[in-house]
């Protein structure tokens, strides 16, 4: 029953940040999902998380590893992605039609793979597309700035 409860809860603030979304310009509605990722990465919220991404999402790593949409959230659910905060975040966005291009430069205070707790200066290069009125993430390569 809580997981029923949490899932309705979930879906609930994903309609309401696409009604809010509806009112907001393609740049304004990008660098909305963009802040929600973060969220959903600090918290651990593979379900609105999972919302943001296209079904083919790939994350590149810096270290050049692919990581597809289903293997991502998994790393992110069990512990292996470990994300506690997101601050001094700069954007600088592209949009041209249905596809748009977010460089997204944050401190990200992160432990992933396995390593102690870092302050990264993460630069995501993210390619969005749209899709039944939505902006989504298809793939998203990772570097330091």
């Amino acid at each position: 029953m809580a997981r029923f409860v949490r899932n309705a809860i979930v879906l609930l603030a994903g309609f309401v940040m696409l009604t809010a979304m509806d009112s907001k310009n393609d740049k304004e509605q990008i660098a909305d999902c963009y802040h929600e990722m973060y969220r959903a990465m600090i918290v651990k919220d593979t379900v609105a998380l999972g919302a943001l991404l296209d079904d083919g999402f790939v994350l590149v790593h810096m270290t050049g590893m692919r990581q597809p949409k289903a293997e991502y959230l998994r790393h992110i659910a069990r512990g292996t992605l470990n994300y506690y905060s997101c601050e001094d975040t700069q954007l600088d966005i592209t949009v041209k039609n249905d596809h748009a291009l977010l460089v997204g430069k944050s401190r990200v205070n992160a432990a992933v793979f396995g390593g102690g707790k870092h302050l990264w200066r993460l630069q995501l290069d993210i390619d969005f597309c749209k899709k039944n009125g939505r902006w989504l993430m298809s793939e998203a390569r990772a570097s330091t700035y």
